[in-house]
């Protein structure tokens, strides 16, 4: 016969008068003390941050929260448009898109930095990890995780202020180093401008501050939700989706009549 198995969590319990999260008493000791970026630190850390660690992780986060309209920002509102009952549903529905190619690199630049730099000692060569990081990617033809951006050139602002702040806040160690060095290697290899962006930025300082590789995409659907409830909000005082959905069925069809392939009936009618 099995052994029964004892369920337990350790986030957090509550009791009629008391909710206890992670130690701390939630209305007593949280509430009104703690912004919201602190604790989404307590949540992944399992304690306060330090001042310095409050500054630096809520810059990560707010540096993500807006971009404009987005693939992410693109899906939330047309789900919106065709669920107006569902804001849950309109939020996830962009979330969903933070993968590889977008936000989702965070979890890339982490892992390649984290990895790279596993057990190796303080005097480890950066620039001949650099080399061979770029190498390797290239010879895998794969992309560089934290690097090039379509419209941010020659340097991503926000990875700017981020690395200023890290210096500010004890932050600038070897993996933002690693981070920098790879893409110089990278753009002198290839040719062309690869900056290090604000994935590849909040890579490497999330490395820096001991937040490992696996939650770090975390971060993005953190502070990427925050921003998508902000186009919900819009997307009802200003809608796009609507004119978005029509004007791209009318191109994408045009070839298939000879007259207007615009459509006319209302979203409910589809």
């Amino acid at each position: 016969m099995k052994k029964s198995t004892t369920l337990r969590s350790d986030i957090a319990w509550s009791t009629p008068d008391k909710v206890v999260v992670k130690g701390f008493d939630l209305p007593k000791t949280l509430l009104g003390h703690i912004n919201f970026g602190d604790m989404a630190f307590l949540e992944i850390m399992d304690r306060l941050p330090s001042p310095a660690e409050s500054v630096m992780f809520n810059a990560l986060l707010v540096s993500l929260v807006e971009h404009g309209i987005t693939p992410s920002a693109l899906a939330t509102r047309l789900t919106i448009m065709g669920a107006p009952e569902s804001l849950q549903g309109a939020v996830a529905a962009g979330l969903l898109g933070l993968g590889n190619v977008f936000v989702g690199t965070i979890e890339g630049s982490a892992k390649m930095l984290q990895e790279a730099l596993a057990d190796q000692p303080l005097t480890h060569d950066l620039d001949q990890t650099a080399t061979q990081l770029v190498e390797q990617h290239i010879q895998n033809h794969r992309n560089i995780p934290g690097i090039g951006h379509p419209i941010h050139k020659p340097v991503d602002p926000r990875s700017e202020r981020l690395f200023d702040l890290a210096q500010s806040t004890g932050y600038e160690g070897p993996y933002v180093g690693l981070m920098k060095r790879v893409a110089e290697r990278a753009s002198e290899r290839l040719g062309k401008t690869l900056p290090v962006n604000v994935t590849g930025a909040i890579g490497a300082i999330a490395s820096e501050m001991g937040i490992g590789w696996t939650v770090c995409r975390g971060l993005g659907v953190m502070a990427r939700a925050v921003g998508l409830v902000g186009h919900i909000l819009e997307e009802g005082r200003q809608p796009l989706a609507p004119q978005l959905w029509l004007n791209t069925e009318k191109e994408a069809t045009l070839h298939l009549t000879d007259g207007d392939a615009g459509s006319t009936d209302s979203p409910q009618d589809r």
